[in-house]
């Protein structure tokens, strides 16, 4: 929130002072602004009724109006006055384009080299792997930094799970990943088991990319070490026997315990009654 916040003051040329944590005086003058237009505006508004929005609106404009131009005691001048003495002269004008809002994330890039925003993954340079990096969040654009230098820009997606990869951030014959093949991932998921192997297989394709699906196979195999290959095992037959191939089903599985529950039936099952008004699933075909 810090560099959003940053940020709007350098699109607008403008410092920003804040009130020291538990220092209630260095805001004084905001707080009685609020309680004067409590008085002169929000209470002379208790007792009259308004029939539409544009109505109330025009009421609040003429009571500000009025305030505006009330002349104060202590100064002898009225606000509108002294903004146009002191506050006007000093004023530069609006930025010709409007603030766009921009939410930034600290971020560094996993084994895959992409960054997580939202539940979607967006790459940038392999080489960048291991440093510290920003994401900077826009309604439509996902842009990544190192020391202030964009490295890389996406369109936005809101499709959970997936990955936005740029052609020229991968590199060539993908020689950073020697250490994690697809081959050495499935050599070690054959190690654990069957299931397991045919888990990281079906991860691997439903990829466009197989380093895409490096995630959640390395996440498989810290989940060996936390809880052993065998449940792992049990818990990667369990998955495939409810068509739930994913690491987070896997996770799931093996936190809840259910790799030791009994085998699932998942044979379909006829109706338990017979009789004239339960026709079966063969009448819908």
């Amino acid at each position: 929130m810090q560099k959003t916040f940053d940020e709007w003051a350098r699109h607008h040329m403008t410092t920003i002072f804040p009130a020291r944590p538990r220092k209630p005086r260095d805001k004084s003058k905001v707080e009685v602004a609020v309680q004067i237009a409590q008085r002169w505006i929000l209470a002379r508004l208790r007792n009259q009724t308004f029939f539409s929005l544009a109505e109330l609106n025009a009421r609040i404009s003429d009571l500000c109006s009025e305030l505006n131009d009330r002349r104060m005691r202590t100064y002898q001048a009225s606000r509108r006055e002294l903004f146009e003495r002191l506050d006007r002269p000093a004023l530069r004008p609006l930025p010709l384009s409007p603030y766009e809002y921009a939410e930034w994330k600290r971020v560094t890039l996993s084994i895959d080299y992409h960054a997580e925003f939202e539940g979607h993954y967006y790459s940038a340079p392999h080489g960048l792997r291991g440093e510290e990096l920003w994401l900077r969040a826009t309604v439509t654009t996902i842009e990544i930094f190192r020391l202030g230098r964009r490295e890389a820009a996406h369109a936005r997606s809101r499709v959970l799970g997936r990955h936005t990869t740029v052609a020229a951030h991968m590199p060539l014959a993908h020689q950073q990943h020697a250490e994690w093949t697809p081959e050495r991932i499935l050599g070690w998921a054959a190690t654990v088991g069957v299931n397991t192997r045919r888990f990281a297989e079906r991860l691997l394709a439903e990829r466009t990319h197989p380093e895409h699906g490096y995630r959640s196979c390395l996440g498989v195999f810290r989940l060996s070490k936390k809880y052993g290959t065998d449940r792992v095992e049990a818990a990667c037959e369990r998955a495939f026997g409810v068509g739930a191939c994913s690491y987070r089903h896997v996770a799931s599985i093996l936190q809840h315990g259910l790799d030791r529950a009994p085998a699932l039936d998942i044979e379909p099952r006829g109706p338990s009654v017979t009789h004239e008004n339960v026709r079966g699933r063969d009448y819908y075909h």
